[in-house]
């Protein structure tokens, strides 16, 4: 995978629009849950390609260090070599002076290889840094793009069992005479009311005989009392 489409695909997956592709959707709890995975794919595939190319960045940047540092050094070994061949020169010895002189050059064009090596390496790593920094930044936007998934999709999920209980609250409601939802009690009501009249009838039946009874036995006793007293009369007599 090269970095051109690395970059394209984290682009374009840090721009989506959540809402549009929901709005679309007809399920959009499922299709919640298939782009947290997808997402979440993307995002690991995405994170070892950025790492690739950071590597290599980095790689990079090492060899135009190392090129940096063996232009310096190089540079050093010219000037050492160029200033022996001065001392030999000037103390007669031009044999061993051009030497000296040629070891100078060498490291010279040493110098220059280094140096032309670093400078080339420049711009390619400038780019490369760019690269990597919108990889970077785009993959930071898909995380918080993932997050916002998952908040999505636990927000949906708790909407959905909010909304199965209502709808069974509402089915059982429905099984409730909603015209007249005391109508059994009513009928209950009415069931008792018509025992305790019974009772109070079995009652009065009940008091009406006693009183029957006690008048008999009041009756009895005039009885009685005439019947003495018409004997006394007799004995009297």
């Amino acid at each position: 995978m090269t970095k051109q489409t690395v970059l394209g695909r984290v682009t374009q997956l840090a721009k989506a629009n959540i809402n549009a592709l929901l709005d679309g959707a007809e399920d959009p709890q499922k299709m919640l849950d298939q782009l947290i995975r997808d997402y979440s794919n993307n995002i690991a595939e995405a994170e070892q390609a950025v790492a690739a190319t950071i590597g290599n960045l980095r790689m990079m940047e090492q060899d135009h260090k190392e090129d940096v540092e063996a232009a310096s050094e190089w540079g050093g070994k010219a000037l050492a070599a160029s200033k022996k061949g001065d001392e030999l020169r000037a103390a007669g010895s031009a044999a061993e002076a051009d030497k000296f002189d040629n070891l100078a050059k060498v490291a010279l064009g040493r110098q220059l290889s280094s140096e032309k090596g670093a400078k080339d390496a420049e711009p390619t790593i400038a780019a490369q840094s760019e690269v990597v920094g919108k990889l970077k930044s785009g993959l930071d936007q898909m995380k918080t793009k993932l997050v916002e998934l998952q908040s999505k999709r636990d927000q949906l999920a708790a909407r959905a069992k909010t909304a199965q209980a209502q709808n069974q609250m509402m089915d059982a409601a429905r099984n409730i005479n909603v015209l007249d939802p005391t109508s059994e009690l009513s009928r209950f009501e009415e069931k008792v009311r018509r025992e305790e009249a019974k009772a109070l009838g079995k009652q009065e039946l009940a008091d009406s005989s006693l009183d029957a009874q006690f008048e008999q036995l009041e009756g009895l006793g005039d009885t009685a009392e005439i019947e003495a007293r018409l004997a006394a009369l007799k004995t009297s007599a």
